[in-house]
């Protein structure tokens, strides 16, 4: 009697043949970095790149390049596809370290609309920044954006007391743009004041490997770093509002 094996089964079967050789490679892979190189992080994915033979290894946020036995490791470096002098490395992380609109804590901003405010922008910023205080100079030219300002107080201790005096103000956003801006020193908040935002802003910051300031974010879940100008500004949230 003939057994006969359903076309999805047979699909199955040729799917996790095909995958086997891959898992192999990546076992032997892992096995060798590890081995000989015991300071690497525990990696968290392994993947074909667009170059034959080369692998992608990410830890975290980073991304790695190695041969199919791990006996070179690129520690830095990008993949330039040369035909749409595309960074394919720059794109790969820009995706990893993405973060979806409605996970950023709003509530814990300040809030400044520009004309209509229609679009969106957050920034994480640092009032010792003085890339930060370039780009809100430049952010002013900015038309029709409600900016969400997370004070991110990373650059020391003075970072902290100024983000305290400048969220305990009566309008905080008056008092940032005043200190970023025009130069005027905050007024020093006397007696008890609620800072937890600035906590959970640092807290975010660091899940999310905010490593600098200013850091932007838009409405698509894409994020820039940087003090970019008023026109490449514009350019992504043109490009934000028209995937939304």
């Amino acid at each position: 009697m003939t057994v006969s094996i359903p076309r999805l089964a047979a699909a199955t079967l040729l799917a996790l043949a095909a995958a086997a050789p891959v898992l192999a490679q990546e076992a032997v892979l892992r096995k060798n970095l590890a081995e000989r190189i015991p300071s690497l992080p525990k990696i968290d994915e392994i993947s074909k790149s667009p170059i034959p033979g080369l692998y992608e290894v990410r830890i975290g946020h980073d991304l790695y390049y190695a041969d199919e036995k791990g006996d070179h490791l690129i520690v830095q470096g990008s993949i330039i596809d040369t035909r749409t002098r595309a960074n394919l490395t720059e794109a790969r992380i820009d995706k990893l370290t993405a973060v979806e609109w409605d996970a950023l804590p709003l509530k814990d901003a300040m809030v400044i609309k520009q004309g209509n405010g229609q679009r969106k922008l957050a920034v994480f910023v640092d009032p010792n920044c003085g890339y930060c205080k370039r780009f809100e100079r430049d952010l002013q030219a900015v038309k029709d954006v409600t900016v969400y300002t997370f004070l991110y107080p990373i650059l020391g201790a003075d970072s902290t007391a100024k983000s305290r005096d400048i969220w305990c103000s009566k309008d905080a956003a008056k008092a940032w743009r005043g200190w970023m801006i025009d130069g005027a020193t905050p007024a020093k908040v006397m007696g008890a004041c609620d800072t937890a935002a600035i906590d959970r802003n640092v807290a975010f910051g660091r899940k999310h490997r905010v490593l600098g300031t200013p850091a932007l974010f838009f409405e698509d879940g894409s994020r820039k770093p940087g003090a970019l100008p008023g026109a490449e500004v514009e350019r992504l949230l043109a490009a934000a509002t028209r995937k939304n």
